[in-house]
Order: C-alpha cells, then sequence, then structure tokens
C-alpha cells in the first residue's frame, strides 16, 4: 500500500501483539479452535477498517485518557465482539500511520491499561 492510494498503514505496537495472543488463547481455551478463528477474523476485520484512518465510522476519540487518543470497537458489520482497539495517530503530513496500542475488552479500566509514553513526534 502506498501513502498515495489514500489508506493509512496499521501497525501493532508490541504490547497490541501481546494482547491478540492472549485473547485468541483465552477464546480457545474457552470455546475452542473454531471460535477462537472466528474471533480472531474479527478482530482482524476492525483492524483492517482502520485503513480508512481515525475517520472510520465509529472511531471515538478518549481526550478523556490523553490527547491523541482514541478506540474502535471491534464489534462492527454485524460482528460480535467485547474487545475495543486503542491506537493512536502516529505520523504527520504524508507519513499516515495508525499505531495499534492495545486490545482491550470493553470491562477493562481504560486508564489502568493507556501504555504510559508520548506520543511519537514524526
Amino acid at each position: 500500500m502506498t501513502v498515495d492510494d489514500g489508506l493509512w498503514d496499521v501497525r501493532l505496537a508490541a504490547l497490541a501483539n501481546v494482547d491478540f495472543r492472549n485473547i485468541f488463547d483465552w477464546t480457545y481455551e474457552q470455546f475452542g479452535a473454531k471460535q477462537a478463528l472466528v474471533y480472531a477474523n474479527t478482530i482482524m476485520v476492525a483492524l483492517d477498517a482502520l485503513v480508512d484512518g481515525p475517520t472510520t465510522i465509529g472511531v471515538k476519540e478518549r481526550t478523556e485518557i490523553a490527547k491523541g487518543l482514541f478506540t474502535l470497537s471491534i464489534a462492527r458489520g454485524g460482528r460480535r465482539g467485547r474487545h475495543f482497539i486503542l491506537f493512536r495517530v502516529a505520523g504527520k503530513g504524508r507519513a499516515r500511520t495508525i499505531e495499534v496500542l492495545r486490545l482491550l475488552h470493553n470491562a477493562m479500566d481504560l486508564e489502568r491499561h493507556v501504555p504510559r509514553s508520548d506520543p511519537p513526534g514524526d
């Protein structure tokens, strides 16, 4: 994908990768391989939606937590899910990048699980 095609680059931070694996493992243990794959696909569909950037339908800016943070529920397009994507815009100008910080369950206290780091510069 190129910058000129209007799509954003979506990158998972290390903690988001760990979250994804933990969600998959827990779902596998509780509901089996088939459901774990279905739920992993549900997460991937939501992540894929972020190629449209921070104006993707369903994105919420979370300034009450920290400036520049956004969330997107994975429940979309008829798919059910109890997790959301926590992200920030990491690029400026033509370097349009969404940095996925965490994949969190909607019952979690968001403030406790937000990575404490300054937004990237350029």
